[in-house]
């Protein structure tokens, strides 16, 4: 490598954070591992690279979480140390590379270290690692700061520095020390420029159902406009940056300013422009050309500096990430920027001077934001860091010191998909297969698809698809047929870019016959990316149409797809409105389908079965042909004995033994074992509803198999099976025990009413004249003396008197007022003094007779 070292004094010069150099370099004395922290601005990105450099005699590497960021930094050291791009000062992105044997500092973006960390554990010719805007919590960068402390433990001459503008340094510093001894922070404060702040709330909502409104980017525009004027008026050689939420808004506001005027240079700024047009509007502008208003994505809020800002208006609108856990998707969504991404943004206005910030929203709507951005971690798809994990022999994470550990659900779903790949084993652990996908710079299903697609649909074709998944290309009516065929044909960044990620891929795949023009694999490609989501027309509307996906989630299509019957959906998020067509989801990129692929990507989702259902006291059966929850067919068939059972049982569990018709002498048997087994125990039967479907083959089996073969559940005989549950030989004793019917002291031979089967309290309860229980000195006693009968004791008329299941209680007590009201009332039946001897009441006919 070469050995002249960097000139620090020069790289320094009216960097604020030279001010810090020695006092990291007294942290690096005693310790490898150091935390910095540091506004965006001061220079810590250009001054600490090459200050570990002079350190250290092997190369120096330096993650960015965007492509842009990397190589602005490596041109901006290139340019201060004077050496050419790629010399001493390089970089490495996805698809592009500056670098070579004597690159002293490289810059890269986080996931191509993470995939040189796969092929080269050990970092050889790497002394230290510079891991830069930690405060953003990307996914890759987490993983990171896990991944490097464990190399650490192996080379404890390793250097590791975490960097960021805002960020909880004492935790950061806590997972890169040791347990005993956190890292060493240093903590560079520079006294700020005064900010001017003002709220312009829009009088239109910002989002509604299909994202940014319209009229609020109209706002904006006139915001940005008229407050660049009063800048440009009080200071003519002040820039302006405008913070919008994606690439679509960019460009909509920029178009919108520049119809408002012509007195400024209006530049777009966000990763998919090409890196010459990222690059000019890094470099500032020059002496004599217009003032500029700059419309950048988040890319501006910390990884860039754009030079000679004094005026921010901010839409505080962030795009990020986000799953839905109930549809297992996870997509790109709008939301409200955290305040710590707010305070970051005007920040930018005040690295040279006093500056302003403008925010489009009231200061209660800016409160009530999140203090700050939800970690990536937390919200993505987890199938792609999880292979990582498992191919680095940390399944799931276990074992390294993560900041925040995967969340099990999401790692739960990111297992199954890796699982269903081959990609990991049983136990988590990376199969040959699953280092083969995770070389492939792409979702991993996205590098299955790459791999199987190849032989079926031709290289270069399963590469293009790929290409545009993999890729933030846009995709005109979720069309990707269409989108290839503007892509192959195009000029624009977006298509170059696509073509040099679609080169890319090419190399990376073993060679397949295929025609390069052939758009009829594009599907193919995406339903072995997603089978899950291989989808089929449910409803068909004059706005769109409603697909159901193999995963059983309902999302809505207009344009050309919705006349499709099948279709491979390749991005599906949450919506609502006309466009998602009552579904709350939305198809967002797809292509056309026959059922032949589908049967080809997503054949382990394929099922031919019978349905039977119990219905109306019936068998009803069908045969179905499904992919996961599409139904592609179905026909009526007469169901089979098993299948007969297996849906009464199902009805059973669901409707519960309601189903059946209960004769009143069924009803009578179950209640009276109810209270055996509530008493004694076994061996007499549970009878509750959850015992009786507990044992349905117990004492149902040949009624079971009566209504398989269509027997009506009315002429089943559930007093019939019933007995077949009474124990032998104990049965001989119910009548003893738990008797139909209780002799009273008159003859008569009253019906006992027993409780429910699933009452743990009731007493059995008789209802009886009174005169027709003198005599009984003591109430009588059920099931060998254990439950006294409950009497609901009745006048002559059959008028209910007293209740009480103490009669000896009840003829020396409140007997003497009943009979002193009753006598009168019913002067011709008897109201002895001495209940308890004097002779019953006989019925004759339904009268009383002395």
């Amino acid at each position: 490598m070469t050995s002249a070292a960097f000139d620090l004094a020069t790289i320094g010069a009216g960097l604020s954070f030279a001010a810090a150099v020695d006092e990291l370099s007294t942290a690096l004395d005693t310790s490898t591992s150091v935390v910095v922290s540091a506004p965006p601005g001061t220079g810590k990105t250009t001054l600490v690279p090459p200050l570990l450099a002079s350190r250290c005699p092997g190369r120096v590497i330096v993650t960015q979480p965007r492509r842009v960021a990397a190589r602005a930094a490596a041109r901006r050291l290139a340019q201060l140390d004077g050496s050419p791009l790629g010399t001493r000062a390089g970089f490495t992105v996805r698809g592009e590379r500056k670098a070579g044997a004597d690159t002293r500092v490289e810059f890269v973006t986080a996931g191509v270290l993470l995939r040189r960390l796969l092929d080269d554990p050990g970092l050889a010719g790497v002394d230290a690692v510079i891991i830069d805007e930690v405060h953003e919590r990307a996914l890759e960068t987490d993983l990171l700061i896990g991944l490097l402390s464990e190399v650490r433990e192996l080379r404890d001459d390793l250097v590791l520095i975490a960097m960021s503008a805002t960020l909880d340094a004492t935790r950061i510093a806590a997972v890169l020390g040791t347990d005993e001894q956190p890292a060493p922070i240093v903590d560079h404060v520079v006294p700020a420029f005064p900010l001017t702040e003002r709220w312009s709330p829009s009088p239109a909502p910002r989002l509604d159902e299909r994202g940014v409104t319209w009229a609020f980017l109209d706002h904006v525009a006139r915001v940005t406009a008229s407050a660049a004027r009063e800048l440009h008026h009080d200071d003519p050689a002040a820039d302006v940056l405008v913070f919008a939420p994606g690439a679509r808004e960019v460009s909509e506001i920029a178009r919108r300013i520049r119809s408002a005027t012509e007195a400024f240079d209006v530049r777009e700024l966000h990763g998919r422009m090409p890196a010459a047009d990222q690059d000019a509007v890094i470099r500032g502008r020059r002496p004599g050309e217009l003032a500029r208003i700059i419309v950048t994505t988040s890319l501006a809020e910390s990884s860039l500096t754009v030079p000679g800002v004094r005026l921010v208006v901010d839409t505080c609108l962030a795009r990020g990430p986000q799953r839905d856990a109930a549809r297992g998707m996870t997509g790109l969504v709008t939301t409200a920027a955290s305040r710590s991404s707010c305070v970051q943004r005007a920040g930018r206005a005040t690295r040279q001077g006093p500056g302003s910030v403008v925010r489009c929203v009231d200061e209660r709507t800016y409160a009530a934001a999140p203090a700050r951005p939800t970690p990536e971690i937390a919200s993505s798809d987890l199938a792609d860091a999880a292979l990582l994990l498992a191919c680095w022999g940390a399944p799931g994470g276990t074992g390294l010191r993560l900041i925040d550990p995967l969340p099990a659900e999401s790692l739960a779903d990111a297992v199954t998909v890796l699982h269903d790949l081959g990609a990991i084993d049983d136990d988590g652990r990376a199969t040959a297969e699953g280092r083969a996908l995770a070389r492939i710079p792409t979702d991993p299903r996205l590098a299955r698809a790459l791999r199987d697609g190849s032989p079926v649909v031709g290289t270069r074709p399963a590469a293009e698809v790929v290409a545009l998944l993999g890729g933030d290309v846009r995709t005109a009516d979720a069309d990707v047929a269409q989108a290839l065929i503007a892509l192959r044909g195009g000029r624009t960044p977006d298509a170059r870019r696509w073509r040099s990620d679609a080169d890319r891929l090419e190399r990376l795949t073993p060679s397949a016959p295929g025609a390069r023009s052939d758009l009829d694999g594009t599907g193919l490609v995406i339903a072995l990316a997603f089978p899950e989501r291989v989808a089929r027309r449910v409803d068909h509307t004059a706005g769109g149409a409603t697909f159901l996906l193999a995963s059983g989630t309902r999302a809505g299509v207009s344009g050309p797809l919705a006349a499709l019957e099948w279709l491979a959906i390749a991005d599906v998020s949450r919506a609502s409105g006309r466009a998602a067509a009552g579904s709350g989801a939305i198809v967002r990129s797809a292509a056309a389908l026959t059922e032949e692929q589908m049967e080809k990507a997503a054949s382990h989702l394929l099922s031919d079965r019978v349905e039977a259902e119990f219905v109306g006291g019936r068998i009803q059966a069908r045969r179905e042909r499904r992919v996961g929850a599409v139904l592609r067919s179905s026909a009526p068939v007469r169901a089979s004995a098993d299948e007969g059972r297996d849906a009464v049982r199902r009805a059973l569990r669901r409707e519960g033994l309601s189903l059946f018709v209960w004769s009143e002498t069924a009803v009578a048997l179950r209640r009276r074992l109810a209270l055996l087994h509530r008493e004694l125990g076994s061996p007499w039967p549970d009878v509750s509803d959850a015992g009786l479907l507990t044992a349905l083959d117990s004492w149902l089996a040949p009624e079971l198999d009566a209504l398989a073969g269509g027997t009506p559940v009315a002429r089943l005989d559930l007093t019939t099976a019933l007995r077949r549950l009474l124990p032998w030989p104990e049965a001989g004793r119910i009548d003893d025990l738990a008797p139909e019917r209780l002799e009273v002291p008159s003859g008569s031979r009253i019906r006992i009413s027993y409780p429910d089967p699933d009452d743990t309290d009731t007493r059995p309860v008789v209802a009886v004249k009174l005169q027709e229980c003198f005599g009984w000195a003591e109430t009588p006693r059920l099931v060998d003396g254990r439950v006294p009968v409950l009497f609901h004791l009745l006048s002559p008329a059959g008028r209910p008197l007293a209740v009480t299941d103490d009669l000896t209680s009840f003829w020396s007590g409140p007997y003497a007022q009943v009979r002193a009201e009753m006598r009168g009332r019913y002067p011709k039946h008897p109201w002895p003094e001495d209940p308890w001897s004097a002779a019953p009441t006989r019925h004759t006919k339904g009268r009383a007779a002395r």
